[in-house]
């Protein structure tokens, strides 16, 4: 694409508005604020309960109690919403993640807790079978260990229904069924869930970048050897990204996630440029790890790649991004 103007040097010298600081700000073209920050966070049974997450430095399950003194510290800086992903015991763990939708589950109290302490604070709520089947699979499986779509979406329902009536603000399906989101939203309002938003993880790729999340939510042993390739997305595939997205916005989602982050931001900028819709980005554990091990072996600035990611990201188009460095990020902004 030719520039609009004809600029020569020594007319034009580029490097002019970047010579003082202040010319830098006020030429700056993206900008990163809190308000662009979603924190996931793990939740586990019990009280004063904190377990650290190997694979994840810095990330820790907390009990409901522990996860709301992490919430104080989320509101007084201003972060907008959690994203809340369940650690499911072994045992509460069955064929057909029947404990998805139990009304007295650990999401739902998570959520019912997090509401009454702090209401402004918006609460997402991850809708998917994973963390509460055997298998690790998203979805109900058949006897070759396929999952069946059409069945998993009634799961599904029940789930995303169960979230909005603890007083979820946000439901997530990050399954990759056909068709979930159309159901989710006819039966968020026919139960008067009419304000309940849906964000659709509407181009989730199977990525290797999975891995630390897996451990943290006790999914990883149970998937085993399996993988999502039949129900999400193929890394080859860029296209195949704005038809999901299309679908899902058609079918009801108010905003549209890709994931992952960084690997996928040309997804990202496509989605935003071709549709025009509130688009999200998660960047992942692997993503969170990579940076994390770089910088504690002292081969990176830990810091400084952590905010050049994430105004990458804002580059890229996203409007929001779920990010484990939700909290770092936004303590540096503060003190800055």
């Amino acid at each position: 694409m030719s520039s609009p103007v004809n600029r020569r040097y020594p007319g034009t010298r580029l490097r002019r508005n970047r010579a003082d600081d202040f010319s830098r700000r006020m030429t700056r073209e993206n900008r990163l604020s809190v308000d662009n920050l979603i924190f996931p966070v793990f939740v586990l049974e019990g009280e004063e309960q904190r377990e650290a997450v190997a694979s994840m430095p810095g990330v820790e399950r907390l009990s409901i109690d522990l996860l709301l003194e992490q919430a104080g510290e989320l509101v007084s800086l201003g972060v907008p919403a959690i994203a809340l992903f369940p650690v499911v015991a072994a045992e509460r763990k069955d064929l057909s993640g029947s404990g998805a939708w139990d009304p007295e589950g650990l999401a739902q109290r998570a959520v019912r807790a997090l509401k009454r302490a702090f209401p402004d604070l918006g609460v997402i709520t991850d809708v998917a079978l994973d963390p509460f089947t055997t298998h690790g699979q998203d979805g109900i499986i058949d006897d070759q260990g396929y999952v069946l779509n059409d069945v998993t979406i009634e799961a599904l329902v029940r789930q995303a229904l169960s979230h909005a009536a603890a007083g979820a603000d946000v439901v997530a399906p990050s399954d990759m069924m056909d068709g979930r989101v159309a159901a989710i939203r006819e039966a968020l309002e026919n139960a008067g869930h009419v304000n309940t938003r849906i964000l659709a993880y509407a181009a989730k790729y199977a990525s290797s970048y999975y891995g630390p999340f897996r451990d943290a939510v006790g999914s990883a042993g149970n998937l085993g050897k399996g993988n999502k390739a039949t129900y999400q997305m193929d890394p080859a595939n860029s296209d195949e990204a704005i038809h999901e997205v299309a679908m899902d916005i058609a079918e009801g989602a108010d905003m549209v996630m890709i994931k992952p982050g960084m690997p996928y931001l040309d997804i990202v900028r496509r989605v935003k440029q071709e549709l025009q819709v509130p688009t999200f980005v998660y960047q992942v554990s692997g993503e969170y790890a990579m940076h994390m091990a770089a910088a504690e072996n002292g081969w990176l600035d830990g810091d400084a790649v952590m905010m050049e990611s994430l105004i990458a990201m804002r580059r890229a188009g996203a409007d929001a991004i779920l990010t484990y460095f939700a909290v770092r990020a936004a303590r540096l902004m503060k003190s800055t």
